[in-house]
């Protein structure tokens, strides 16, 4: 893949020369399928088009200083699309089959895992959408899994560097008893408006708070957020907010350097006394916020240097890459490595 430049990778759709599909008929799951079209076809009346019955992953592929290919914490996506699944109503594809169909694409496709030091790794794409036709609202009785890949740079133009972020009091993401804890399509449609127009207005993102109150922090755009105030690290605790693998393994190392972990409410009032905030997501991994911008109320909330993140964000990061690449000892057993 010499014609790639790796370093220079945006977060965007690559295409790469497979994928594998797996149909739910008739009661169950049938076998992996490869295909090397870009393609599906579908019934005009299937629910995931008409009544949102669609839920999707993402995780990464990276590859190793020893040129070994690394997935990080594929279980837990797993784990969490049989959650998605369940929360609309839609079959659930064993962990066997979401770890094979994650593992066939990978290797199929092995050539497109950026080598280590280039900063990108692979994107991993697991879908499951409801294929089966219903005019009625009610659960289809077909079910197509797939997974692509394809190789990205950071999700934020910014990579590690600090980004600024605005608060949308005007849109909400999500309803507190709705589906903003599963990973599913409607939540991201539902932050588009307010995202476009924070870019249109210099921003990276649109900075959420709970629908019901408008008091407390809520989604950081497509990613959890975090704030570090001294030996603190604080993260948002709602039923809107989806569970992010990566700021679950984030506590961890938290807590791992010694730092004490409060997942809870937090108020706007309380951003004016954080050192540090990020945004954290598979995609981004950490995307440090030096500004917050209240759009409403027209108050700022200042933190690092745009030009580099706080000591803290930065430490985290570093420690989490290190283990994604096989750099540092994975001793909480997050690393699968392929046997190509």
């Amino acid at each position: 893949m010499d014609n790639i430049n790796w370093g220079a990778l945006p977060f965007a759709y690559f295409k790469t020369d497979y994928n594998v599909r797996c149909y739910y008929r008739d009661g169950k799951w049938g076998d992996l399928e490869v295909s090397d079209s870009e393609y599906i076809n579908l019934h005009m009346a299937a629910t995931c088009l008409h009544y949102g019955q669609e839920a999707f992953e993402g995780l990464k592929a990276f590859r190793g200083k020893d040129d070994k290919i690394r997935l990080f914490r594929w279980d837990e996506n797993a784990l969490r699309m049989q959650s998605s699944a369940r929360g609309v109503l839609m079959a659930e594809p064993p962990i066997e089959l979401f770890r094979d169909a994650v593992f066939t694409a990978v290797k199929l496709n092995s050539k497109y895992v950026p080598p280590y030091g280039s900063g990108a790794s692979l994107y991993i794409r697991p879908l499951l959408i409801g294929s089966g036709p219903q005019v009625g609202v009610k659960p289809a009785t077909e079910y197509l899994f797939m997974v692509f890949v394809g190789p990205v740079g950071p999700y934020f133009k910014e990579g590690f560097n600090p980004v600024k972020m605005q608060i949308a009091r005007d849109y909400d993401r999500a309803a507190p008893l709705g589906t903003g804890h599963y990973k599913v399509g409607g939540n991201y449609a539902a932050s588009l408006a307010a995202g476009q127009r924070a870019h249109a207005e210099g921003y990276a993102s649109a900075l959420f708070l709970d629908a019901r109150d408008k008091k407390y922090i809520d989604e950081a755009g497509p990613a959890n957020f975090f704030g570090i105030k001294g030996n603190l690290y604080v993260t948002p605790a709602s039923a809107s907010i989806l569970p992010s693998i990566t700021n679950k393994s984030l506590m961890t190392l938290a807590q791992d350097l010694g730092m004490t972990v409060e997942r809870r409410h937090i108020t706007v009032e309380e951003l004016e006394d954080f050192e540090e905030v990020g945004a954290c997501g598979t995609a981004a991994v950490i995307s440090p916020i030096c500004e917050i911008h209240d759009r409403e109320t027209g108050r700022k909330f200042s933190y690092c240097s745009p030009k580099g993140a706080g000591p803290v964000s930065t430490r985290l990061y570093r420690k989490l890459q290190a283990i994604q690449m096989g750099d540092e000892p994975d001793i909480h057993q997050w690393v699968t490595i392929l046997e190509e």
